[in-house]
């Protein structure tokens, strides 16, 4: 063959690749949005269209006989017909394996859990690329990512409904006792007149320090409770808790004792950590049997400054220690004995949980645990070396 013959072949063969390519490229635009299948298949065309142009042009060229003619032509049948279907198969499986894909991503949608590998749910199914294969990782661990949202978002509906419904009822009760002694005082039917007084403003006090502690609670789980640090001595604020709860301990007949290493430090709020300390104290009186002690220890654990408390409450449901720090949750529906603290409690269930979220806005953890017919709560904080808090705000409980 000479050379200009070579040079004639490949022109032809390459404007009829110019020509098909620029078709090809016309037609996948035309079908951007048709199925894998169909571009996958144009292309093979394409391609194989491309090849018997060019064989055709060297044929032309080289004068070859008719019967080697006619056998090229076969030839060139039997392999475009082999490459079409070939693609056929490949577009298929793609086309089925995306499909796969968007009904995984349809369920995903509507909320259901992808509980099978997407990759291999069907074993008739062809297997994934790699690209594909990701892809359906991706979406496995995006439903289960979902799931476990869902999952919280449930629980904390669940425990904001409670939470509201308790509170209703616990406003409620002040309430009504209020109206009730103001109906009394007005048509004159008192003969103790200041002791209704002191009533009503016990029940007044016991709404205001409910309110207090959902305004707290709220800025503990908006994660926008400003906490400054300064160096605290946790005996100190330890002992001012056992001084102020004092009385209300010697009501129900329970004595407080306490002690543990003196000049305890760690770099925490003050108020916020003394509300905690009170608040797990007050919890220690509420349900603490008459004639018990309940004993409060200050000292070091590892790295850590621990406050503990320990009662004689007859500890607690196995089943139960999990949720006494979830957002008012209480054994006892009835709520009983608020009444007795002259509003010094709300009753509302959630005052250990504003304890965990305290704590927790410390770098710290609270921790509880049944010990010699009684349970004991510890809260442990980063000791004096710890990080310090100013300027900080309490992440979420």
């Amino acid at each position: 063959m000479q050379g200009s013959e070579l040079v004639t072949i490949l022109a032809w063969v390459l404007l009829w690749a110019v020509v098909i390519g620029a078709l090809t490229l016309l037609g996948l635009r035309v079908l951007r949005r048709a199925s894998v299948l169909a571009q996958i298949c144009l292309v093979v065309v394409a391609t194989v269209a491309v090849l018997v142009a060019g064989m055709v042009s060297a044929f032309n060229a080289m004068f070859i006989s008719a019967r080697d003619l006619e056998v090229m032509w076969y030839i060139l049948a039997v392999a475009s017909a082999v490459a079409v279907a070939l693609s056929l198969m490949l577009g298929a499986g793609v086309s089925r394996n995306a499909a796969r894909l968007v009904d995984a991503a349809r369920r995903l949608g509507r909320g259901e859990t992808l509980d099978h590998r997407i990759e291999s749910g069907n074993r008739a199914a062809p297997a994934m690329t790699s690209e594909l294969a990701e892809l359906a990782h991706e979406l496995e661990a995006s439903s289960r990512s979902l799931a476990e949202s869902r999952e919280r978002e449930a629980a904390i509906e669940t425990a904001r409904r409670e939470l509201v419904s308790w509170i209703s009822h616990d406003l409620r009760t002040p309430l009504a006792s209020i109206r009730a002694m103001t109906e009394a005082l007005e048509d004159g039917m008192v003969a103790d007149v200041p002791a209704y007084y002191r009533k009503i403003i016990g029940q007044t006090e016991q709404m205001t320090a409910m309110v207090n502690d959902l305004l707290e609670l709220s800025k503990i789980q908006a994660g926008t409770l400003q906490m400054r640090a300064e160096p605290l001595d946790l005996y100190d604020l330890v002992s001012d808790a056992l001084s102020d709860l004092a009385p209300l301990a010697a009501q129900r007949g329970i004595m407080l004792d306490g002690g543990g290493d003196r000049e305890c430090m760690a770099v925490a709020d003050g108020p916020s950590l003394a509300r905690a300390v009170r608040n797990v104290l007050l919890n220690a009186i509420t349900y603490s049997q008459s004639d018990t002690r309940v004993h409060v220890s200050v000292g070091r654990e590892d790295a850590n400054a621990v406050v503990a408390v320990q009662d004689q409450c007859g500890g607690i449901a196995e089943d139960d220690l999990p949720h006494l720090f979830e957002t008012g949750w209480q054994k006892d529906p009835a709520r009983g004995g608020a009444d007795a603290f002259n509003g010094r409690y709300s009753g509302a269930g959630i005052g250990l949980s504003m304890v965990a979220g305290i704590v927790k806005a410390h770098g710290g953890a609270v921790t509880v645990e049944n010990v010699d017919g009684g349970c004991r709560f510890a809260l442990s904080l980063p000791a004096g070396s710890g990080t310090p808090v100013e300027d900080r705000q309490g992440g979420r409980a």
